[in-house]
């Protein structure tokens, strides 16, 4: 009886054993480059390897179905002489959506080949910063504040229709505290939890847990105080862990308190690789199915791994982008200034 209980034991921790996740120790990476010459693209929508939806500058909105062989192109105009510049794209089943930066802001919904604009909002201090959906039916975006709040619209009709949430129903910002519309991930959203990073005078973690109708702010010990200071992507793996990079945009080699990790859903955040590479990022994603074990991390000034969560980092490569985003365990779409990568890896 006790070596069939010992055997038993033995198979249960041989299981547990090849159950866990080991992550890939990743040296570097190869990037398929595709010019797209006529636009900055902080924004994307990754739908697989073959499909990717950007929104850019100069109003461009773009399209490949043939994993960047070809691309096609909407060239946006408003009132003819207004031309969009786009940081925050979203998709559901049925539309994509972009939202421009700047007075006025302009979110368009593209739907069976039709461009509609849906939400307009005029306003000197009006800046869009990220927008993402919960499901098919809500969504979301952020601004920098028009008044003593975070400018938030919401949707519940799957996009038709967006309103503003009212300051009476929003922590209060600081002076100076914004929103970065660096890669349009300072929006992260697990089922119907939403978590929003902001930065200048303050580094702080907005939260809903119910879509919208309800939040909370929390303190972070990012660095922040002085111009653009403070997180520029965050990443939830699930509901309680997450992760959030950043810096100093004005100083990009600094390493000083620019990554963070949750273990609480974001209500507080430990500071990791603290003074160690890499330094300034502007986008940051959980390798889909490594256990939220793998993560990367990119800016101008290169690309990140780390396979252990964020503790420590490697550089991968040089190459500069804005954000970066995965449609799979091996395969992720990168985006910058006037180009596009794929990035390919192996189990």
């Amino acid at each position: 009886m006790k070596r069939i209980l010992l055997l038993s034991i033995g198979l249960i921790a041989c299981f547990s054993c090849k159950s866990e996740y080991q992550p890939r120790n990743i040296e570097s990476v190869n990037i398929q480059k595709f010019v797209r010459d006529s636009t900055s693209i902080r924004a994307v929508v990754a739908v697989d390897e073959n499909q990717l939806i950007y929104a850019g500058s100069n109003g461009d909105v773009g399209l490949t179905m043939d994993g960047g062989a070809s691309w096609d192109v909407k060239k946006m105009r408003y009132q003819d002489s207004i031309i969009p510049h786009f940081r925050s794209i979203a998709k559901t089943s049925s539309s994509v959506f972009a939202l421009s930066i700047a007075n006025p802001a302009l979110l368009y919904q593209i739907k069976n080949g039709k461009t509609a604009l849906v939400y307009t909002e005029n306003n000197p201090k009006v800046f869009y910063d990220a927008m993402a959906f919960f499901d098919d039916k809500n969504g979301i975006a952020v601004g920098d504040p028009t008044e003593d709040c975070a400018s938030i619209i919401t949707t519940k009709d799957g996009g038709e229709t967006w309103q503003k949430i009212d300051c009476s129903q929003l922590p209060e910002i600081f002076e100076g505290e914004a929103f970065f519309a660096a890669s349009n991930t300072n929006i992260a959203i697990v089922n119907k939890t939403a978590w929003i990073v902001s930065g200048g005078a303050k580094a702080r973690v907005l939260k809903t847990t119910d879509m919208g109708k309800t939040w909370s702010i929390f303190e972070t010990p990012f660095i922040q105080g002085n111009g653009p200071q403070g997180m520029y992507s965050v990443d939830f793996y699930d509901e309680n862990n997450g992760i959030a990079v950043g810096g100093s945009f004005s100083s990009p080699n600094e390493n000083i308190a620019n990554k963070a990790i949750t273990t609480d859903g974001g209500e507080t955040w430990q500071l990791v690789a603290n003074k160690q590479n890499p330094s300034y990022k502007s986008g940051v994603q959980y390798v889909p199915n490594t256990h939220g074990k793998e993560v990367f991390a990119v800016g101008f000034t290169g690309i990140s791994f780390s396979n252990d969560g964020g503790l420590n980092w490697k550089e991968v490569s040089k190459d500069g982008y804005y954000g970066i985003q995965f449609v799979d365990k091996n395969t992720a779409w990168l985006f910058g200034n006037k180009k596009v990568g794929k990035l390919k890896l192996q189990d």
